[in-house]
């Protein structure tokens, strides 16, 4: 059983972290809401009632959306651009693994199914990390504007103003400004991981090249 969770530990570790603050978000977002309620007179809310609520629903895909846009577009970039020195980049110079033709190993037997069958299934296959995230990036859009269109309703009704439908809801500069506020930071972060990467060393860690490399050795 050691070394089964060894063997998992980094996803694992981040999934339960991932599920704490989820809960301790669910948790102090449903105490703040209630708070907003009494200081307009009105009746607290049910804890199951504010996880459907657009409030919710729009805090969390809001965040979502962001993540799942960063590392998308994080698989694109690094297809085609490179950061001289920084363990983020593949080699300016000479093949990279990752560019190998998956083809050549039809005929291996530890390869994966899809890399064996070939065809359609290999082309899914090969591009299946980008294909996951542009899903999870375009389903958290939606649910972010559904979630921000019904709280953008509850204030407006709150103060006799007109409500609006999705479609109406992402043309407002309220929604661009949610989404706006969290993809810069997102692209700041992925900038200054590249950038720090050739300068700065994390003995152990993968995201750092070796302590001992050059500045300007590239070891992606």
């Amino acid at each position: 059983m050691t070394g089964w969770l060894r063997e998992r530990g980094l996803v694992l570790v981040n999934v339960a972290l991932f599920v704490l603050f989820l809960a301790a978000m669910s948790v102090t977002g449903w105490q703040v809401a209630n708070q907003e309620f009494a200081d307009h007179g009105l009746a607290p809310e049910s804890f199951a009632a504010f996880l459907g609520s657009g409030q919710f629903v729009e805090a969390v895909f809001e965040n979502w959306e962001s993540e799942f846009l960063q590392m998308g577009s994080y698989v694109v970039f690094t297809i085609f651009l490179f950061q001289k020195g920084s363990s983020e980049s593949k080699p300016l110079d000479g093949p990279a693994p990752q560019d190998e033709d998956p083809r050549r190993h039809r005929d291996d037997p530890r390869a994966p199914w899809p890399v064996r069958r070939g065809g359609i299934t290999l082309v899914v296959y090969e591009n299946s990390l980008l294909i996951l995230f542009g899903i999870l990036f375009l389903g958290s859009f939606v649910a972010h504007a559904i979630g921000g269109a019904a709280a953008y309703n509850e204030e407006q009704l709150q103060h006799g103003g007109e409500i609006v439908n999705v479609v109406q809801y992402v043309g407002t500069s309220q929604f661009w400004f949610e989404s706006f506020q969290n993809w810069q930071s997102e692209f700041m972060v992925v900038a200054l991981l590249a950038g720090a990467a050739v300068y700065l060393r994390q003995r152990g860690s993968v995201e750092s090249k070796p302590v001992h490399s050059p500045h300007d050795e590239t070891t992606g």
